[in-house]
Order: C-alpha cells, then structure tokens, then sequence
C-alpha cells in the first residue's frame, strides 16, 4: 500500500455534542454507542439523540425506552 492508497476515515469511537437537529463532532470517529443498547452506530447512520442527556440511540424503541426511563414520557 501506498501513501495515494491509504484509508484516511476516521477510526474507533467519536465523540459528540448533540443539538437541535444536528451534532458536532468533539473528536473525530467511524461510530458512536448506543446509550440503551451498547450497540456502535455508524456516524452516517445516526438519527436519534437525545439533547438534554447527550445521548446516542440506535433505534426509535431505544430512544422511548430512555425516555420512559426517565419518565420524561406521559404514562
């Protein structure tokens, strides 16, 4: 392999400040994990956070699990 073949993505795990509608990228990585599941979540794959907690989830159900959790949820 040479220098022109080199894979420059971002490696191990990022880290993050979530906002409204977006994240900013505090130290550059290839994934985040799940804060309900455990489970790494792509950067281009992320949808769900939380802004309060600054919190990844994988999926929907992860996000309302840690919602109801904290009872931020009607009940």
């Amino acid at each position: 392999m040479n220098k022109m073949e080199r894979d420059l993505r971002p490696q191990g795990q990022a880290e993050l400040e979530y906002l409204d509608g977006e994240y900013r990228v505090v130290r550059p990585g290839a994934y985040v994990t799940c804060a309900v599941t455990g489970m790494q979540i792509p950067l281009d794959a992320l949808r769900y956070w939380n802004v309060d907690l600054q919190e990844a989830y994988a999926t929907p159900a992860a996000a309302l699990k840690r919602f109801q959790e904290r009872g931020l949820t009607p009940g």
